[in-house]
């Protein structure tokens, strides 16, 4: 995993040494690398705290740029259809440095949009997408919310980050208690999203996106979902005959081991953990 952070201010003072230090509080997520980005007349600043796992050289660094110059992005995740992807993207003229998923991932928001890209991967992610033609900042989280991201505004700043203990090196963060999200974790002993335990912040929930500008300072984003778990089953019900006990087994048997060799690719040893310790 890695951690990603970031700031979309009005008042502009200190972006980029702020954004640093959100990330810094994330190195456990991501001790090998660091990295930061700003455009002080943009109001935005990104931050990233890398785990290295794919293409481990600098061609992976984030926060990352577009080709194209339009996106920067911080990313925490891992895209398991990258390579097919990637196959598609040199198909349409594209040329990478890299061998990461993190620059697959990029240049498809760059070349179909964030919406149709994110109905694209198969896999498992946060990011935060500065889009500076248009001058706004999406965040997106994977369809079963596997990764974590909260959002907010404090005063002049819009904050995002992967843990909420990022916004605390951020001057004079003191925010009250949401009362409502504290009664959801004494009645089901954790949090739903959207609630945060802080007031005016939010988790963003899984499968859905947002977009935020300066000039809607102090609103919370519109979300919105670009995949959902119910109609994906009913839509799958419709679609597939009916199976006999025996291909149901096959059947699974070949998507698991599927899944299986597609979270194995890794330029890094691997090791699998079990639920039961070993």
């Amino acid at each position: 995993m890695c951690g990603i952070a970031g700031i979309l201010s009005v008042g502009g003072h200190r972006l980029e040494s702020r954004a640093k230090a959100m990330a810094a509080v994330l190195n456990h997520r991501g001790p090998d690398s660091s990295g930061s980005w700003s455009a002080l007349n943009e109001g935005i600043a990104l931050g990233h705290a890398r785990l290295s796992v794919i293409d481990v050289s600098e061609a992976g660094h984030q926060p990352m740029t577009s080709h194209c110059d339009r996106y920067v992005m911080t990313y925490n995740g891992e895209i398991y259809n990258f390579a097919e992807l990637r196959e598609q993207l040199e198909g349409l003229g594209h040329r990478f440095a890299g061998h990461s998923d993190t620059e697959v991932l990029l240049q498809s928001i760059a070349e179909w949009g964030l919406e149709l890209a994110l109905q694209a991967f198969d896999g498992m992610f946060a990011l935060a997408v500065w889009d500076r033609q248009d001058r706004c900042l999406y965040l997106a989280r994977d369809k079963v919310g596997e990764k974590p991201l909260y959002y907010g505004w404090y005063g002049s700043d819009f904050l995002f980050a992967s843990e909420l203990k990022a916004f605390a090196v951020i001057d004079g963060f003191k925010p009250d208690i949401d009362r409502e999200a504290l009664a959801l974790y004494v009645r089901y002993n954790y949090i739903p999203d959207p609630h945060c335990i802080f007031e005016g912040f939010r988790k963003l929930a899984p499968g859905c996106w947002c977009v935020m500008s300066r000039a809607a300072a102090g609103t919370l984003p519109v979300v919105s979902a670009y995949w959902s778990l119910e109609s994906t089953a009913e839509s799958g019900l419709n679609a597939v005959r009916p199976l006999d006990e025996r291909e149901a087994v096959d059947q699974l048997d070949v998507l698991l081991r599927r899944a299986v060799r597609q979270r194995a690719v890794a330029d890094v040893p691997l090791g699998a953990f079990l639920s039961g310790g070993i």
